[in-house]
């Protein structure tokens, strides 16, 4: 393994070939690609050829010698069974979201790597995003003040395909809530700590397929703080803007585009030393506010990086299964609430490590 983990990856078509692989692996300075494999033998025999890859007969074959850890991107109905495969072989395993279909899947996959003593970890990328990193920075500063409200916003169109796997539960656990609405529940719990109640509603609004095509889920945080997710699969892409928005005592911190592929958006912060005393005018400024720009941050590399240096140095990765079991409780909870149409409650973190099952 030297200074170098060699990757394999499982399902090398999609969101593997247009981004992890050519963003994150081949450019990971502590990682390489190895081999590919996919259900899609010319999608296999493409990837690999395109980035100088071994290609893999099947998942068998693909777990060789030659190969340290393996990035698996299939269809989710996949993963539990591609993950405790690689486990078995010795191979530590970065996983899309959502790591497993149930919570029962997902704690079964992470007691199977931590007796194998390998890491798991799980794919949200858009932690490493270096907007959302600087506006963490801030509220775990003290700068919002006391957390008060959060909204994400990730939508887009995708309209009825022959084979998406989106768009069948059965393949992808859900449509638009665990697709995409994961990423935004992941992200407001990074910054305002773990909800403990959430209601929410799905529907199937304009697109005529099984899963749902839009959600929205309010959630209440242990601090007492508020959230809102909303999620579409049949809004324009240039009709969503992507929001993300931090409110506290202290002001506020506004993003557009940044949650998403890509590694820039705008992000501005609105923040007060003091709120001052009660103005009946509530008059409000013109612009403002302070521009949040750092060096942009390839979140498919950092991802990828930060994985490889955990495995090199035996310890956890910052993206662990355990953000990956807590994400399918709060969208099981999700599901829940908005099939029975009440407020669901969430299991509490428990002491120690969070969500150790």
């Amino acid at each position: 393994m030297a200074d170098r983990i060699r990757w394999g990856v499982a399902g090398c078509g999609g969101i593997a070939r247009r981004r992890t692989i050519p963003e994150g692996i081949v450019r990971a300075g502590n990682g390489r690609l190895a081999a590919v494999w996919d259900l899609d033998g010319t999608a296999t025999r493409e990837v690999a050829s395109q980035f100088g890859a071994r290609a893999a007969d099947d998942l068998a074959d693909l777990l060789r010698d030659d190969v340290d850890a393996v990035y698996i991107a299939s269809p989710p109905a996949a993963h539990g069974v591609q993950a405790h495969a690689c486990a078995r072989a010795g191979k530590h395993v970065l996983c899309e979201k959502p790591l497993g279909m149930t919570v029962e899947d997902v704690e079964s996959m992470i007691g199977g790597f931590r007796r194998a003593g390998l890491r798991l970890g799980c794919a949200f990328m858009m932690r490493f995003h270096a907007q959302h990193q600087a506006a963490l920075g801030l509220v775990r500063g003290g700068r919002l003040g006391r957390p008060v409200l959060a909204r994400a916003q990730l939508s887009c169109w995708y309209p009825p395909l022959a084979g998406a796997w989106r768009q069948d539960p059965r393949a992808g656990g859900g449509g638009a809530l665990i697709d995409m609405g994961g990423h935004c529940i992941d992200l407001l719990e990074m910054f305002f700590g773990p909800a403990r109640r959430v209601s929410c509603v799905t529907g199937r609004l304009v697109h005529g397929y099984a899963s749902e095509d839009g959600a929205v889920a309010t959630l209440e945080f242990g601090n007492g703080a508020m959230g809102i997710v909303d999620t579409f699969f049949c809004i324009p892409d240039d009709g969503s803007q992507n929001r993300l928005e931090l409110y506290g005592s202290g002001g506020s911190i506004l993003a557009s585009g940044t949650i998403g592929q890509g590694e820039r958006g705008t992000m501005t912060a609105f923040l007060a030393d003091g709120a001052g005393g009660y103005d009946a005018r509530q008059a409000r400024a013109a612009g403002g506010g302070v521009p949040i720009d750092p060096e942009p941050v390839n979140m498919y590399r950092a991802e990828i990086e930060e994985f490889g240096a955990a495995i090199l140095e035996g310890r956890e990765p910052s993206h662990d299964a355990g953000l990956g079991l807590r994400s399918q409780r709060v969208i099981q909870a999700c599901y829940e609430s908005a099939r029975t149409g009440r407020a669901v409650d969430i299991e509490p973190v428990r002491a120690g490590r969070p969500d150790d099952p």
